[in-house]
């Protein structure tokens, strides 16, 4: 008969410890119904970057004068710079400039080492292709500005961006 009686108690023990883990779990999911979404609409909705953010990388033609330091100071040795010695002036003249944003990894030694300041990155993050080849980009592709996120009327700004919560007078809810 005790067996029976303790088995009846380990029973009503563990209903009682179920109950209670399912009573927990469901406070849990009641504390995140007035939370904000997550996720964006990514088509029609984009992330305003941050100020730091390391995008494609902007380059400037004419201020550049073939030292090659960010050949020297690029972990993978990527920018192809191609120069020519004009012996009269004694000064490099550059001819090609191009970077294969498909082996770049983004580190940003380039830009922060260059001594005059040609390299630059960009906010865009939309780099996808269907073919490895049309990641490598030579100087014209290179000076082109991206269209910024926030001046493209097609997108609509996220609320909990910075920008659109300084458009409205509020303080943003997470800072840098």
């Amino acid at each position: 008969m005790f067996p029976m009686v303790t088995g009846f108690m380990n029973y009503g023990q563990q209903t009682i410890r179920a109950a209670r883990y399912i009573g927990q779990s469901f406070m849990t999911t009641l504390s995140h119904v007035n939370r904000l979404p997550v996720t964006i609409q990514y088509p029609y909705e984009k992330l305003i970057t941050s100020e730091r953010f390391r995008g494609r990388i902007h380059f400037e033609f004419d201020k550049c004068i073939a030292c090659e330091v960010c050949v020297r100071v690029c972990p993978i040795d990527l920018p192809v710079v191609d120069w020519e010695l004009e012996t009269n002036i004694r000064k490099k003249r550059l001819l090609n400039y191009s970077i294969d944003f498909g082996i770049c990894i983004f580190c940003g030694n380039c830009v922060e080492y260059c001594p005059t300041n040609c390299l630059s990155m960009t906010e865009e993050y939309e780099l996808s292709t269907y073919n490895r080849h049309e990641l490598n980009y030579n100087q014209i592709a290179l000076g082109r500005l991206p269209m910024s996120v926030i001046d493209d009327y097609t997108i609509r700004t996220i609320l909990n961006s910075p920008q659109s919560l300084i458009k409205m007078d509020k303080p943003p809810l997470i800072k840098d």
